[in-house]
């Protein structure tokens, strides 16, 4: 059954199942498999399946080495939580927007590309370099790819969706990691400070979608920034930060505190559009307990990276990132991956191994870190992601 959070909505909800019903997308009492036609993603590299590289093509030689035997512009050494959601939904890896070639958008289409944020990127806000994609952008790429889904809709065209699939397809937003820690390399406060206006940023993109029929959202929280193997290089802390995991307190409480921001305005748009269903998905806790307890999900290693330079306790380098080679103090170094990514929660330092984006995977198709309360496998035959 549809969720919907108030009383009010009970006859709106009576009246949709009837529609549900004469359309035939209701998928406990129809053939079909999914009653989602497609999967919209907006977000960054964590989501990214080549739209990035598409636009700036480079593309180091180990990712994709395990599922797809070649690089495919994923930061990864397989698949990512999104394809592993579009298969289980039964629907293809989706296609990056960016790449013209190749790409098939009957399923819908994947926004999101690496090093993008939620704000708008100027230096005064971002000292590391980001992408140009930020959230507000992708919004305006879906727009333009509705409006071409209608325009070309009595031409026949054989890589796009029908008009009505808008109404039918599952959004998904993951981003907000690179405005997390751009703030923090720049030392200005940015899990208070900037918090609320990237949450409230979220939501207004969730309501601009709402506009082009979109009805049902999910909204991946922050993972635990504090216990990649990258970031405990790179971002600056003391040694009694660190906690008996590996993390760092401070970063994991900030994100903690992002993270209930977040929420509550993803629960205030959940009251400002009663229609929709919109979704708090917590990631941020399977992801910790991977760097946790990995040998409790049949891996070795939690906060050291596979694919890196360096060794050491996180194997990351911040002078030669996976797949890259450079000259340091005159010799030629590599980062290079490991030969059992399996075995490791963090690929390249900053994102996660396939085994871990499987595991994050699971947790969301077996709807069990989602607020409010709210069934995948009502609307889907949800699918093997072996």
């Amino acid at each position: 059954m549809v969720y919907f959070p108030h009383e009010k909505a009970v006859v709106f909800r009576q009246v949709l199942v009837s529609w549900l019903f004469l359309t035939g997308i209701f998928v406990l009492e129809t053939n079909a498999k999914c009653a989602f036609e497609a999967i919209f993603n907006f977000g960054d590299s964590n989501s990214d399946t080549g739209g990035f590289n598409a636009a700036f093509p480079s593309q180091p030689s180990p990712n994709g080495m395990t599922y797809f035997g070649r690089p495919t512009g994923r930061p990864s050494d397989g698949r990512l939580f999104i394809d592993f959601i579009s298969q289980g939904l039964g629907l293809p890896f989706p296609s990056p927007y960016l790449q013209s070639i190749g790409s098939d958008f009957r399923h819908g289409a994947n926004f999101a590309t690496a090093g993008s944020t939620v704000l708008q990127p100027t230096t005064s806000l971002f000292v590391n370099g980001v992408s140009p994609f930020y959230l507000d952008v992708q919004i305006n790429q879906m727009r333009q790819f509705k409006a071409k889904v209608d325009e070309f809709a009595s031409q026949g065209q054989t890589n796009l969706p029908q008009p009505d699939v808008f109404g039918k397809s599952l959004y998904t937003f993951y981003i907000g990691q690179n405005d997390f820690t751009g703030f923090a390399w720049g030392g200005s406060g940015a899990p208070k400070q900037h918090a609320p206006q990237i949450a409230s940023q979220i939501v207004n993109a969730i309501k601009q979608v709402y506009s082009l029929g979109g009805r049902t959202f999910m909204v991946f929280n922050l993972a635990p920034i504090g216990c990649f193997p990258g970031f405990l290089v790179q971002l600056p802390h003391e040694s009694s930060d660190i906690d008996s995991y590996g993390c760092m307190r401070s970063y994991n409480s900030a994100v903690n505190e992002y993270n209930s921001i977040l929420r509550g305005a993803v629960g205030q748009a959940r009251k400002d559009l009663p229609d929709a269903n919109i979704i708090y998905v917590d990631t941020n806790s399977v992801i910790l307990d991977l760097f946790q307890n990995p040998t409790s999900h049949g891996m070795q290693h939690g906060t050291t990276a596979c694919c890196g330079y360096g060794g050491g306790s996180y194997n990351f380098n911040q002078q030669v990132f996976c797949g890259y080679s450079k000259v340091i103090n005159g010799q030629t170094v590599t980062a290079s991956a490991c030969s059992d990514p399996q075995n490791y929660v963090s690929w390249d330092g900053i994102h996660l191994t396939e085994a871990a984006n499987k595991i994050v995977a699971y947790s969301i198709l077996g709807s069990s870190v989602f607020e409010p309360s709210f069934s995948l496998s009502q609307y889907c035959d949800i699918q093997p992601i072996g």
